[in-house]
């Protein structure tokens, strides 16, 4: 990750493009050429997006002057913002739409034709907020600014093509969603791998199960990042469980087990505050939300990320990963919590990658 800062000193024969809203297929020399006009840009139409018509705020001033700097996602329906040949590698990704739609837009990025895709999330989920709150994120891949600015550095290569879908899952259009994504065509050299990121959520969690963050993955890759929303169904402190990445083949006991919840993502001793840093973060929303509110109380909602830039996950054959939901009980005993959690694993590895099983409906998401 931090090659891309040290190697900057270096020429490169590759070439930057940018996909908008106004360049839909991010073609050199055609950015901002969208016209005043109830007819549709061709390439507008030829992407299947929907045309809103003229933009009244550019009346006076025309072509070249922020005529469609958003679009709008027709209810449950699935639009395309990226569709391009490669080779090449996604750089940066920047998004942002109104909060409340979070949970009800889905992620879906598609490398080189593949029909299952590599990576499925809820938008906010995928840059590590949830709760439909714009929570400030300043680790390095996935980066959150004032005021709902969403960011991700992952660099994703593409070797014949890159495609990006979001689903509107909501019965209402969703209007002033916006974005940027900034790609480099260049080539992808043999040894590099395909980034990936997965949803999942478990509410509640079934008693006495350890929540599976990610399983059923098989290749050869790393595993680089972790996501989780973690909303506690009792009173006291909810992070003793342990994380555990199951490697290669390992079965009832794991290579990798950590000592607490609040340990993995770089705490200690119940966390005792909020912190966001580059590659490990905690958050206590709604105590930010409600201030005075007493921490550890039941229907708490926490964000915590943790990034393995610096000290990856590698794997040959396969990863599982899993995180216990672990609390206290009477006499000082822990108490298996069932607890409403999600979460968005982030790997590479190599293709072709094992499909996801599809995501629960809207209701099983909702955020209530």
């Amino acid at each position: 990750m931090l090659d891309g800062l040290f190697g900057i000193t270096q020429l490169s024969q590759a070439q930057t493009r940018s996909v908008t809203a106004e360049n839909v297929y991010g073609e050199k020399g055609r950015g901002g050429m969208a016209e005043v006009s109830e007819t549709p840009q061709p390439e507008v139409e030829r992407i299947g997006q929907r045309w809103d018509g003229p933009n009244s705020c550019a009346r006076d001033l025309g072509r070249g002057w922020k005529v469609r700097p958003c679009i709008t996602l027709p209810q449950e329906s699935v639009t395309t913002i990226m569709d391009v040949k490669g080779p090449g590698t996604i750089q940066h990704i920047w998004m942002t739409v109104d909060p409340s739609a979070h949970r009800d837009l889905i992620l879906r990025f598609y490398w080189d034709g593949e029909e299952s895709p590599s990576v499925e999330a809820p938008l906010g989920d995928f840059f590590c907020n949830a709760w439909k709150r714009a929570t400030t994120v300043t680790a390095l891949p996935i980066n959150v600014n004032p005021t709902g600015g969403l960011n991700c550095y992952f660099p994703m290569p593409f070797r014949a093509s890159a495609r990006i879908t979001v689903e509107n899952r909501a019965p209402a259009d969703r209007r002033g969603f916006f974005y940027t994504i900034n790609y480099a065509l260049g080539p992808v050299g043999e040894q590099v791998a395909y980034f990936h990121a997965r949803f999942r959520r478990s509410n509640p969690l079934p008693y006495r199960e350890d929540y599976r963050i990610l399983d059923d993955v098989r290749g050869e890759g790393h595993y680089v990042g972790t996501f989780m929303a973690w909303q506690q169904n009792s009173d006291g402190w909810w992070g003793e469980g342990e994380f555990k990445a199951f490697v290669d083949g390992d079965e009832e006991f794991p290579t990798i087990c950590g000592t607490g919840t609040e340990d993995y993502f770089g705490g200690a001793w119940a966390f005792g505050g909020n912190f966001s840093a580059p590659f490990l973060g905690y958050q206590d929303v709604t105590s930010q939300e409600q201030p005075g509110r007493e921490i550890g109380r039941h229907g708490n909602r926490h964000l915590m990320y943790r990034f393995h830039l610096l000290d990856p996950i590698r794997f040959r054959e396969g990863i599982s990963v899993t995180m216990q939901a672990l609390g206290w009980r009477s006499e000082g005993r822990y108490l298996p919590l069932q607890d409403d959690i999600a979460s968005v694993a982030y790997w590479y590895q190599s293709e072709p990658h094992v499909a996801f099983p599809e995501l629960p409906d809207r209701d099983a998401l909702e955020v209530v």
